[in-house]
């Protein structure tokens, strides 16, 4: 039992929706441990951010996606390795290996490379067919080229993939979450845009990219407490869940569960 409980109000939400995807850029396993055994409830993805499941030994890596998965938490490799796989020709050896691994989900991406349509739609059957959940992420990592992808070109690809089987859409921010997709220099939300996607996209299938406060406090007061948000850091998933559930000024008494 919780602390406090008789203050709280649980987060009801359908399968699939109320997501958090928490971004780990290599935590060690006392630190996974720690975050889990406090804020592990409230995790559902981990992604190991872009490449640095390359960087670690394969018994640390298996250990920490463990660890994950024992509290419920699904890991996944971040989307530029995959890219790094498609350029050099290696998408199945790669996808083997994160099977062999542990890892439960796959990040389809091309953030800094260009894939064709014709081969993303093919990748996420492959992902679909070897059992892994497939996320998509649709936007570039360079703000400038970003800006080149039209908005409608942007909603193409969000349908395109979800009719492809991909479970879920990130929609691009990078970790920083200024200057490029949804948000402004100065990282405030492009209302016009995302309600562009509201309208014409499945919003319950996307995953806001939201690494600061203000980008979680809009989508949760515009959404409600149960959008799916991600590229958060592991020291603020029970910050994050604290306004989910309207304990903290921001959402106090103004949150829809």
């Amino acid at each position: 039992m919780h602390a406090f409980d008789f203050l709280t109000q649980d987060r009801i939400c359908q399968p699939g929706t109320g997501i958090t995807m928490m971004l780990d850029k290599g935590l060690g396993t006392r630190g996974v441990k720690d975050l889990l055994e406090m804020s592990g409830e409230y995790v559902d993805f981990a992604k190991f951010g872009w490449g640095t499941s390359a960087l670690h030994q394969k018994d640390i890596i298996t250990e920490k996606i463990e660890l994950y998965k024992t509290y419920g938490v699904k890991p996944y490799p971040g989307g530029t390795l995959l890219e790094v796989a498609y350029l050099q020709d290696k998408l199945d050896q790669f996808l083997q290996e994160s099977l062999e691994l542990g890892f439960e989900a796959i990040e389809i991406s091309d953030g800094t490379i260009n894939i064709p349509s014709e081969d993303r739609s093919q990748i996420i059957g492959e992902v679909k067919d070897l059992g892994f959940k497939a996320i998509t992420e649709v936007g570039k990592k360079d703000p400038f080229k970003d800006r080149e992808l039209e908005l409608h070109t942007k909603v193409e690809i969000v349908n395109a993939d979800l009719d492809s089987g991909a479970d879920w859409v990130l929609m691009e921010a990078r970790e920083g979450g200024k200057g490029i997709g949804i948000y402004d220099e100065k990282g405030n939300v492009k209302e016009n845009e995302v309600q562009t996607f509201l309208d014409q996209t499945q919003p319950e299938k996307i995953i806001w990219e939201a690494p600061q406060k203000n980008q979680q406090v809009y989508f949760i007061l515009k959404m409600g407490s149960n959008v799916n948000l991600g590229n958060i850091t592991p020291e603020e998933v029970t910050s994050l869940e604290s306004m989910r559930k309207g304990l903290r000024g921001d959402t106090l008494g103004k949150v829809k569960f």
